[in-house]
C-alpha cells in the first residue's frame, strides 16, 4: 500500500508510528526478541505510552533470518502457512554481540541489529544484501474510506451486494503493519507466483490476494508472497491473507509491504546461487511429490464450450491416433455434467449414457488416462445442493444461511472445507468417479472466495482464508487420488494456488486469449510461477479465448510440448491439430515424438525436483546469474540446466531473436550447427521448428524412437549423447536409480554404467574430435570406449 505523498510527505489523514529505537534485547536460543518503541527515548516521561512493537530476529533454518513484526499481541491465528511440511528444518546459528550491536549468523547470512537508531542489516560474507534502516517499519493508522479503492476492498464489496444487502461496515480508521527493504542500485526482483506482467518486477504494485482475472490484467490466480533478487537473497513474506507489496513503486529504492492487521512476518533466504535460495524456500514452505510419467504425455480436452458427446470424444483419440499423435490423457471439461448443474459429479446422461462403460472402452482402445472438471462451487439447479444445505457443508453468511450469488452457476454456494463432514461429503462424490474410471481432477476455480460477513465452520478467519482456500481444496483432492491410487499416482490440472500448492501439482496459466501476446503472457506467467517455488507449469496449447490463426497455433504446440506438461484446450472452438491443417498434427507429431524421447532427461528432473525444489522450466537468470544479458530474458528458459528453449512469438516472415550465453552450444535438432556464445540469434524460423539448444557439457539421455508414450522403461535401450564434454568426469542418472558416467581425456571418452542396471542403444559424440561419432553399443555392454576423431 501506498502511504506517501512523494517521498516527503504522507497522504492525507494517514498517521505513522514508525519504529525508531530498541528499548530491550532479550537473547533467546534462535535469536533476539527486541521492544522497538515509535519514540526516541529520551527519558523515562517517553516510555509512557506507544505504540511498542515487538520485534523478533531468529532463523528458523540455516541460511534464512527470520523477522516477526508484532502491534497488538492475540491469540495465534487460526489460519496459517505450514512450515516444513515435508522437510526438517536443519539448526544453525550463532549470536554475538558489541556495545553497539547484535548479530545472527547462519549458514553464511548475517542479521545486524543496531539499537540507536533501530536498523536491520542482511550481510552475506560478500556483501550487504539488503537492509532495514531507520523507519523502514511501524504501523500506520489509515482512514478506511480510500481503503475502498483498493482491489481486495473492491472485490469485497462486490462479491456480497448479491447476497447480503447490508454488509457489515468498515471501521473508520484500518491499522497496517508497514516494512521496507533496501533495493540497490541494479537489483531486479522476481517472483510473487504466477503474474502476468512485466517479468521484472521493480516498478509495479503486487497485490497477492487471488483473483479470476485472466492473463491479461495485473490480476493472478496463483500470488505466492515470495520474490526473488538478483542479489543472492529471497524473501518470503509469511501472512496468508492479502499483502500489499510496492516494488520501488512507492520509493523507488526499497520494497515495501504491509498487511491490515497486529503482526507481520517475513524471513530474509540467503544463497550462492538463485537455485540455492529455491531449495532453502521449498524446504520451508514444501516440495512437489512424484508424479506419474505418463502426466508428461499430451493430454487433450473437449474445450469448454464446444458440443461433445461420446462419439466426439471417440472421434478425437481415432483421428489424433491415425496422425501418430497419441494422446495419454484425455480431459472432460465442464459439459460432461448437465448445464446450470455444475457441480453434481453425474454425467449427463443425454451425452454419456453409460460412463464407466464408456471411460473402460476409450481407456482400453485409445490407452488413454480420463481426466474431469470439477470445482468446489455447487450449483443451486444441482441435485446435490439441498444435501449440502442440510449437512450445513458450505459456507455461511454471518446470519447462518448459506453464501450465495449468481455469478458463474444459478445461486451457487461453496464448499466449506473446514468442516469435516464437508470433507467428507466431497470425497464421496470424487470416489464414486474413480469407481467408474475417472484417474484425476481438473481442480477448476477457487478464487472468488467471499471474506466479508461470512463465516467458516471452524471460525477460520475469512481475509486469512482467501488465498488459502485454494491450498485446502487442492490438497483435498490430491489426497483422495493418492489414497485411491497410490503414491506416485496422483495429479491434479489445477488453476487456483498458493504459497505451499507446489506439493499438489500440476499447475496451469488460466484463461489466455489465442494471440501472440497471449502466449508471450502465458509465458511470463510460467517462469514468475517457477520462481515462486513451483517445478511444474503448464498452459493452454493455441490459447482458450478465440480461434487461434494456424501460425500462431502451431508456435503455441512448440512452447507447450517443450513445457514440463502440455494439454490442448481452448473455449468455444476445439483444439484438435486437423483444425488447423493436416501440417499442423504432421509437425505436432514431430514434436511430440521429441518430447517421449527426452523423458529420461525430463522424468529425471521431476524426481529432482522433490528432493530439491528446482522447477522444471527455469528463467535464463537461474542458470547464467553472472551473465547480466539474462536477468531480464522472459521469452527464452531453460528446460532443466541443458536444453535452452526459445519459443516464436512473431509471424514466420519476421526474424525472432534469442540469446545464447558463454560456451560451445550444440543445436538439439541438427548436431552439425553450432554456435559459439555469448551472441544474440536473428533467424527465420519455420514452422515445423523451434529453436532449441544443448548446452556445452551435457552429457544427454534420450529413450529409442517411437514409443509412442512418454511412460516406458528409461533404463533400456538409451540414446547416451555427449555434447562438448571438458576433460575429466561427466554424470547423469538414469530414472530409477541407475548412473552413466564419462571420462574423458585427450583421446578417448569411456563411458560406464557406474551404478545401477541399464542399458545403451548408441553412443553421439559432438564437439569433442572433429567430426560427430556415433558408435553402437553391443547388447549388455557395461562399459564403452569411444575413440576421439
Amino acid at each position: 500500500m501506498k502511504f506517501n505523498d512523494g517521498f516527503w510527505l504522507l497522504k492525507n489523514g494517514v498517521k505513522p508510528y514508525y519504529a525508531l529505537q530498541t528499548a530491550k534485547v532479550d537473547e533467546q536460543a534462535d535469536g533476539y526478541e527486541l521492544q522497538v518503541a515509535s519514540r526516541p527515548i529520551r527519558h523515562r516521561g517517553d516510555t509512557l505510552g506507544g505504540p511498542v512493537l515487538t520485534v523478533k530476529v531468529y532463523s528458523p533454518t540455516e541460511g534464512v533470518v527470520g523477522v516477526k513484526i508484532d502491534h497488538f499481541s492475540h491469540n495465534e491465528p487460526t489460519v496459517t502457512i505450514p512450515l516444513f511440511p515435508n522437510a526438517k528444518p536443519i539448526p544453525n546459528i550463532n549470536l554475538s554481540k558489541t556495545e553497539a550491536d547484535y548479530t545472527l549468523s547462519t549458514g553464511g547470512l548475517e542479521a545486524v541489529i543496531t539499537q540507536n537508531p533501530y536498523t536491520i542489516t542482511f550481510k552475506s560474507p560478500k556483501r550487504i544484501l539488503t537492509f532495514a534502516g531507520p523507519k523502514h517499519q511501524g504501523v500506520f493508522d489509515v482512514p478506511s474510506r480510500w481503503t475502498l479503492s483498493t482491489a481486495s476492498n473492491s472485490s469485497c464489496l462486490a462479491t456480497d451486494t448479491g447476497s447480503n444487502p447490508n454488509p457489515e461496515p468498515l471501521p473508520p480508521v484500518i491499522r497496517y503493519i508497514n516494512s521496507e527493504l533496501n533495493l540497490s542500485p541494479g537489483e531486479l526482483i522476481y517472483g510473487f507466483g504466477e503474474q502476468f506482467g512485466s517479468f521484472v518486477k521493480n516498478g509495479q504494485t503486487v497485490k497477492i490476494w487471488n483473483q479470476d482475472g485472466g492473463t491479461s490484467s495485473d490480476q493472478a490466480y496463483k500470488c505466492v508472497p515470495f520474490y526473488l533478487t538478483n542479489r543472492n537473497y529471497g524473501v518470503f513474506i509469511n501472512h496468508p491473507g492479502e499483502v500489499e507489496v510496492e516494488v520501488g513503486s512507492e520509493k523507488v529504492s526499497r520494497v515495501g509491504v504491509s498487511v491490515a492487521g497486529a503482526s507481520l512476518e517475513y524471513f530474509i533466504i540467503y544463497g550462492e546461487s538463485p537455485l540455492q535460495i529455491l531449495e532453502k524456500y521449498t524446504r520451508m514452505t514444501g516440495r512437489p511429490p512424484i508424479l506419474p510419467s505418463w502426466t508428461f504425455g499430451l493430454w487433450l480436452s473437449t474445450s469448454f464450450l464446444t458440443s461433445y458427446s461420446s462419439d466426439t470424444v471417440s472421434g478425437f483419440l481415432q483421428g489424433m491416433q491415425d496422425r501418430n499423435v497419441p494422446v495419454r490423457v484425455f480431459h472432460l471439461d465442464c459439459f460432461w455434467m448437465k448445464q446450470y448443474e455444475w457441480c453434481s459429479f453425474t454425467f449427463d446422461p443425454d451425452n454419456f449414457p453409460d460412463p464407466k462403460g464408456y471411460l473402460s472402452s476409450i481407456k482400453q482402445k485409445f490407452g488413454v488416462k480420463i481426466c474431469v472438471w470439477i470445482n468446489p462451487y455447487i450449483s443451486q439447479l444441482s441435485p446435490i445442493f439441498k444435501e449440502g444445505v442440510q449437512g450445513g457443508y458450505f459456507i455461511k453468511r454471518t446470519d447462518g444461511t448459506p453464501w450465495q450469488w449468481d455469478l458463474w452457476q444459478p445461486g451457487l454456494a461453496i464448499v466449506d472445507f473446514t468442516n469435516p463432514k464437508a470433507c467428507e461429503w466431497y470425497k464421496a462424490k470424487l470416489n464414486a468417479l474413480i469407481d467408474i474410471g475417472v484417474d484425476c481432477f481438473k481442480t477448476d476455480f477457487a478464487e472468488r472466495i467471499p471474506h466479508a460477513s461470512v463465516k467458516y465452520f471452524d471460525g477460520s478467519d475469512p481475509m486469512r482464508m482467501h488465498n488459502m482456500y485454494s491450498i485446502i481444496y487442492n490438497e483435498l483432492v490430491f489426497n483422495i487420488l493418492r489414497d485411491r491410487l497410490g503414491e506416485g499416482e496422483a495429479v491434479l490440472f489445477a488453476r487456483a494456488s498458493f504459497a505451499g500448492g507446489q506439493r499438489f501439482p500440476v499447475h496451469w496459466g488460466g484463461d489466455c486469449e489465442s494471440t501472440w501476446e497471449a502466449m508471450a503472457e502465458a509465458m511470463r506467467g510460467c517462469l514468475s510461477l517457477t520462481l515462486s517455488g513451483f517445478a511444474f507449469a503448464s498452459h493452454d496449447i493455441g490459447g482458450f479465448e478465440g480461434h487461434p490463426p494456424p501460425e500462431i497455433y502451431q508456435r503455441w504446440v512448440a512452447f507447450g510440448l517443450f513445457s514440463s506438461h502440455s494439454r490442448l484446450h481452448g473455449s468455444s472452438s476445439y483444439r484438435v491439430p486437423w483444425n488447423y491443417g493436416e501440417e499442423a498434427a504432421q509437425n505436432m507429431a514431430t514434436l511430440l515424438e521429441a518430447k517421449h524421447s527426452l523423458m529420461p532427461y525430463l522424468y529425471q528432473l521431476a524426481i529432482e525436483s522433490t528432493k530439491t525444489g528446482h522447477p522444471m522450466q527455469r528463467a535464463m537468470f537461474l542458470e547464467f546469474p553472472d551473465d547480466r544479458n539474462t536477468h531480464y530474458l522472459d521469452r527464452q528458459f531453460m528446460m532443466g540446466p541443458s536444453l535452452l528453449v526459445a519459443p516464436v512469438f512473431v509471424p514466420q516472415e519476421e526474424e525472432t531473436e534469442y540469446y545464447i550465453p558463454v560456451g560451445r552450444w550444440t543445436n538439439f535438432w541438427d548436431h552439425s550447427r553450432t554456435v559459439v556464445g555469448p551472441v544474440w540469434i536473428k533467424e527465420h524460423v519455420t514452422l515445423d521448428q523451434i529453436p532449441v539448444w544443448v548446452r556445452p557439457g551435457t552429457l544427454l539421455l534420450r529413450g529409442p524412437p517411437k514409443t509412442g508414450r512418454p511412460d516406458y522403461d528409461y533404463s533400456k535401450d538409451l540414446r547416451v549423447e555427449l555434447f562438448n564434454l571438458a576433460e575429466g568426469e561427466t554424470l547423469a542418472k538414469v530414472p530409477g536409480g541407475a548412473v552413466i558416467r564419462a571420462d574423458r581425456t585427450s583421446t578417448k571418452v569411456k563411458l560406464t554404467i557406474a551404478e545401477g542396471k541399464a542399458s545403451i542403444d548408441s553412443v553421439y559424440l559432438t564437439g569433442i574430435g572433429n567430426t560427430e561419432t556415433v558408435v553402437k553399443v553391443d547388447s549388455g555392454a557395461t562399459e564403452v570406449v569411444c575413440e576421439v576423431a
